[in-house]
């Protein structure tokens, strides 16, 4: 049996420059997360507005489910 599964994929950046790229919901989050706490445990001339982020809808492929025997 096989169904079609959308993928999510994120990249993260600080003002023009990629941090991480092609990352899973849960890597996202976990980074997201850091970064976020970093920028203000740190004094180092960026703030939060600097961060942002994109997230990129892969097309569905097939994913197949194995069976069991």
């Amino acid at each position: 049996m096989s169904k079609k599964v959308d993928t999510m994929i994120y990249h993260i950046y600080l003002k023009d420059k990629c941090l991480y790229h092609s990352l899973s919901e849960e890597s996202f989050q976990d980074h997201w997360e850091m970064l976020c706490n970093m920028i203000d445990l740190l004094n180092n001339g960026y703030n939060k507005e600097d961060l942002s982020y994109t997230a990129v809808n892969l097309p569905k492929k097939e994913e197949v489910c194995s069976s069991s025997y």
